[in-house]
């Protein structure tokens, strides 16, 4: 190793050493966390912002503008009063006008301004697809760095046990109650504890570092999450959840958005076939001399309007191609609700499947476990007495540690289950 990563990585220690730990971070708090600082949650929520201006400056168009026009030409003198330029009125032309403009009948820009809402609306439900998205994978990242935190508690209690055992074959091979071979089986059990627990601690290690690029700028930030893993949501029943998932759906939401919204296009489009009609009007000055009269006493400001009415005609065909291209979008767009509407009803089915299964098998893990205390308990009592040889306490001992992780592995698949169902139903 180059004597430049050396010191780079002190001074990564050295600024992980620092930082103060946070203790016991809770659910709610990683979220928040989180949304700080995900990139696909920011992209989503930038992108919801600047359809909202999309369709302010939609609904700005629509309405009647106003503006302020100053001007002034001049045309080289030849003797006449228009100058050298006959389409000129004069040698010096002053303008200063207020101007109103608006479109009286424009079906395109009222196409495109229920397009620009519709488009919000699409991109606000991909916000909470996001953030549904986003709880996903902050529930697993949490869990997963709070089963490695029971798992290197049930390996330093396995640890532990396995010590006590190690501990009393010794105290009976002195006392010539137990062969030389306990203490070997006994001694075997200790060291396969003790790499147990060496390997759950780097799985631990590596769950946080994973977690933490998802939570802080700094993944070296240390921290503990808070175990909730006994206080678990009731599972509610398949038909409620089902009127939970369509009624307020992110995905649907966003697909039926999306359709609307390539609706209003197909409208816009098909509006350029159609007349538009727009009024001006102008208030102001517009002469050869920038005065309320001229020099004959006339009044020189005063109002015009005009009316311009645009008929389509000819184009190529390229409106109907436009046409065509949004009537293809819109089918897309009723293909992808469609599959939205599948895809919600399979994800509902199997994610409480999953959830229903995962609940129902914690109440038998516990029972799993006491036994395997219990046995582990009677089994050490035998030999004690000289009933039972080491290999029928070795048992025991291994089918408890994996019971201790089977409970934890169970309780983190339910609340994964749960969120996994939630991303389909929302918060219940």
């Amino acid at each position: 190793m180059t004597r430049v990563p050396i010191v780079i990585w002190l001074a990564v220690c050295a600024t992980a050493a620092g930082q103060t730990p946070i203790e016991n971070l809770t659910l709610p708090q990683s979220l928040e966390r989180a949304r700080q600082y995900s990139q696909q949650f920011l992209t989503a929520a930038t992108t919801a912002a600047l359809a909202h201006e999309d369709a302010v400056q939609a609904k700005a168009a629509l309405l009647p503008t106003g503006s302020l026009v100053n001007g002034f030409i001049y045309t080289q003198p030849n003797g006449t009063d228009t100058g050298v330029f006959v389409a000129n009125n004069g040698v010096r032309e002053y303008t200063s006008q207020a101007v109103v403009h608006a479109d009286v009948w424009a079906p395109a820009k009222r196409a495109d301004y229920r397009r620009a809402i519709a488009a919000e609306a699409s991109a606000r439900a991909r916000v909470d697809i996001a953030a549904r998205g986003l709880v996903t994978v902050v529930v697993q990242g949490y869990y997963g760095t709070l089963v490695g935190q029971r798992k290197v508690a049930n390996a330093e209690q396995s640890l532990k046990e396995a010590e006590e055992f190690l501990d009393i074959t010794r105290k009976l091979e002195q006392g010539g109650e137990a062969a030389r071979a306990d203490v070997v089986k006994a001694q075997i059990l200790y060291e396969q504890r003790r790499i147990d627990l060496q390997n759950a601690q780097l799985d631990l290690d590596k769950a946080r570092i994973a977690f933490g690029v998802v939570l802080f700028p700094n993944y070296t930030q240390r921290f503990t999450v808070a175990d909730d893993l006994e206080t678990v949501t009731p599972l509610p029943a398949l038909s409620e959840v089902e009127t939970m998932a369509y009624r307020a759906n992110p995905d649907l939401r966003a697909a039926e958005a999306t359709l609307t919204e390539q609706g209003f296009e197909l409208a816009s489009n098909r509006a350029a076939l159609y007349p538009s009609l727009s009024v001006d009007y102008a208030y102001g000055l517009n002469a050869n001399q920038f005065a309320y009269r001229n020099n004959e006493g006339l009044r020189q400001v005063g109002s015009s309007a005009a009316v311009q009415l645009n008929l389509p005609v000819f184009n190529w065909g390229a409106t109907r191609s436009k046409i065509r291209q949004a009537e293809l979008r819109q089918q897309q767009a009723r293909n992808d609700l469609s599959f939205a509407q599948r895809q919600v009803g399979a994800n509902l089915n199997a994610f409480h499947a999953e959830a229903q299964v995962a609940s129902a098998q914690i109440e038998a893990l516990r029972r799993l476990l006491g036994l395997a205390e219990d046995s582990l308990r009677l089994t050490r009592l035998r030999y004690q007495a000289g009933e039972a040889t080491a290999q029928e306490v070795v048992d025991p001992q291994t089918t408890l540690a994996g019971a201790r992780n089977g409970l934890s592995d169970g309780l983190i698949r339910l609340r994964v289950a749960i969120a996994n169902l939630q991303t389909v139903t929302g918060s219940f």
